[in-house]
């Protein structure tokens, strides 16, 4: 349940929320599709996990780990996650995690340990715009009420279990 009154009908729980602001949904999926054209894929979704996860987003952490889950590790592996993964994939979450703490705590050393791991100018500055924007989105969806969709109770229990980090997922309608 919502803290605004949401209008009832088809679409997501965050879809009907923003039909308030049709035009700025529409601007966040242009921003937000245009981080991703730019971005190694898993890359993004980690940063944007690691990101919606400092942010308590059950929401966002639930869509984002869905898709890691179904398309680059199995539902285990994200469940564990930074644990299983590499020492660069490991610093992406832990740099994008920064961003959302104290993005004026982050200084060259923790730049320069991406680019250690072999992340471009553009892969770091990737990473960093993948972690602001979740703030804008997952802020605005917890501010308002917004429950993760039913649909992610069907979800693995380990994986739903881990990804729920704040706002409880809807029940079904």
């Amino acid at each position: 349940m919502a803290f605004i009154d949401v209008p009832t009908g088809a679409g997501s729980n965050l879809e009907r929320a923003f039909s308030r602001r049709p035009e700025v949904f529409a601007a966040w999926q242009q921003l937000n599709g245009a981080i991703k054209a730019s971005s190694d894929l898993r890359r993004y979704e980690l940063a944007t996990l690691a990101a919606a996860r400092r942010l308590r987003s059950s929401y966002c952490c639930l869509a984002h780990g869905k898709v890691l889950a179904d398309q680059f590790y199995d539902a285990e592996t994200v469940a564990r996650f930074p644990d299983g993964l590499d020492a660069a994939d490991r610093a992406i979450m832990t740099f994008a995690e920064k961003v959302v703490a104290d993005a004026t705590s982050i200084n060259q050393a923790d730049v320069d340990e991406l680019r250690g791991h072999g992340l471009s100018e553009e892969e770091v500055f990737d990473v960093a715009l993948a972690a602001a924007a979740r703030c804008f989105f997952s802020k605005t969806l917890d501010a308002l009420g917004v429950q993760p969709d039913a649909a992610y109770r069907e979800l693995q229990p380990t994986l739903r279990d881990a990804l729920t980090v704040g706002r409880p997922i809807a029940e079904p309608a």
